[in-house]
């Protein structure tokens, strides 16, 4: 799993059909302080995830596993939206 924050969005009017009325998301990565940690990635949204939230991110053949993705050409689903992050360093 993928924790991330949503940085924007993704209009594209031309695409696979089983993806019709899915909403795309940009997420960037972040580390458990919230920390933007790696690259940009384009997600389908299954969980009505917004603008500055922090998410879960499943990625490969897990993604097409989240809810009505099955055989779908996906690589990323956004599976959760994160309350809170507690983290206890040693």
């Amino acid at each position: 799993m993928i924790l991330a924050r949503i940085v924007g969005t993704v209009v594209a009017t031309r695409k696979d059909e089983r993806l019709v009325s899915n909403k795309l998301l940009i997420a960037r990565p972040v580390d458990p302080h919230g920390k933007a940690d790696g690259n940009y990635l384009v997600a389908v949204d299954t969980v009505d995830a917004g603008f500055g939230e922090t998410v879960l991110i499943v990625s490969g053949s897990s993604a097409r596993m989240a809810s009505g993705m099955k055989d779908c050409p996906v690589d990323a689903a956004i599976v959760g939206i994160v309350d809170t992050v507690q983290v206890k360093d040693a």
